[in-house]
């Protein structure tokens, strides 16, 4: 999508909602909210006999709010990245609002999820093997203050996040404490919250999620097994680039691919149903493209042609979204480049193209959240409406 074509598309969809959604943005008090319904479930769990002991694994939380005036028919369910809990949506460390609210305000039903072995979802190390350790410099360096890392070309950008970014700054403290280790195997990972996810929408029935980071790799095999209860993908900086991941070395050549791949199956590292069928991720022939797309940008790794095709992930509409400062713009490009050999058709909105400027990866909790939240309405307002005409 064109920079041009970006902005028409964005400042054409978000018209329908612009006026509530604009004063949610602006105001520094919207006033309070009108919930009719809240409280929260548990969704996937399992019992398992693991080392002699019989417990209850797999399972994710999800807390929903349930608006007095429900506009719109599909929830939206939010799934945090790595490190991370449900606390990503429902406030920032400085004490505004988070995304949740936003959509709540909007009259969507809204579900935020603690995945399993994460937050309230209990860690069943038996089950879950050795966990990720919080890192305090990767806290810094790739979320609050990329800008005095300069670990990847765009980082000079980042302007947006609500303090310091330095250990000591209350707002910074709060965010730190909010971070979580995490399962350490990645296809573990997938499985679990791909299988997760799936019974909370059997439970609560088809709708809208919004993934970030690390659960981007989980919400493609959602939609691949059930596009019937996927009504839209809101892909906030999705985990990748495809196959490989980068590794930053700052200097004339900043990118690397990794020694062996995190995705094998492209955008994930569970099995996706191409067609024809793939049995085995070796199956699917990737190459690197010679040149990258433009200055400060990986080269991205990309299916062979003839490309398999992803054919349930086609009939579900997507928006990646990307922010101007993040570690990410190096290389979500890949993964909008990847879907689209696949038959998918993502709308890839960058956020310095419709003037959203200055953000990094965690850019539901910086100072401009709002306007974030705004484009997404925007979005989805249109799409699912278009997708609900064109499903008999």
């Amino acid at each position: 999508m064109t920079r041009h074509l970006a902005r028409v598309f964005v400042q054409g969809t978000i018209i329908v909602l612009a006026a509530t959604a604009a004063a949610i943005a602006q105001s520094g008090d919207p006033g309070p909210l009108s919930i009719a319904r809240q409280g929260y479930l548990f969704a996937g769990g399992k019992y398992a006999t693991v080392n002699g002991r019989r417990s209850m694994t797999g399972q994710l939380y999800a807390e929903f709010q349930i608006p007095s005036r429900q506009t719109h028919p599909w929830p939206i369910v939010m799934i945090h990245g790595g490190s991370q809990s449900g606390t990503n949506f429902t406030g920032t460390p400085d004490g505004r609002e988070g995304w949740a609210q936003f959509f709540l305000r909007l009259g969507y039903a809204v579900y935020v999820v603690d995945q399993p072995g994460r937050g309230r979802a209990a860690y069943e190390a038996d089950r879950y093997g050795p966990a990720t350790r919080v890192n305090l410099e990767t806290t810094e360096s790739r979320f609050a203050a990329p800008e005095r890392f300069t670990l990847w070309p765009q980082a000079r950008l980042h302007t947006q996040w609500p303090g310091t970014g330095v250990p000591g700054d209350q707002i910074f403290d709060q965010f730190y404490a909010s971070q979580m280790p995490s399962i350490q195997d990645f296809t573990l990972q997938q499985t679990l919250n791909r299988d997760a996810i799936l019974a909370l929408l059997e439970k609560i029935g088809p709708a809208i999620l919004l993934t970030h980071s690390q659960s981007g790799a989980f919400g493609w095999p959602v939609a691949d097994a059930r596009p019937d209860l996927v009504k839209a993908i809101l892909a906030v900086e999705p985990n990748g680039p495809p196959f490989f991941d980068v590794q930053n070395v700052p200097g004339p050549d900043w990118f690397r691919s990794a020694p062996s791949q995190s995705r094998p199956w492209g955008i994930t590292a569970a099995p996706l149903s191409y067609a024809p069928p793939a049995a085995n991720a070796s199956d699917l022939a990737v190459v690197q493209e010679e040149k990258p797309a433009g200055p400060d940008l990986t080269r991205c790794w990309l299916q062979r042609s003839p490309a398999r095709q992803l054919t349930n992930l086609q009939k579900v509409p997507t928006l990646i979204l990307t922010a101007e400062a993040s570690y990410h713009a190096p290389y979500d490009h890949c993964t909008v480049r990847y879907l689209e050999q696949a038959g998918v058709r993502p709308i890839w909105i960058k956020l310095a193209d419709v003037g959203i400027r200055g953000n990094g990866h965690m850019m539901m909790l910086e100072k401009n959240n709002m306007e974030i939240a705004a484009v997404m309405s925007g979005w989805l307002i249109k799409s699912v409406a278009d997708n609900e005409r064109r499903t008999p």
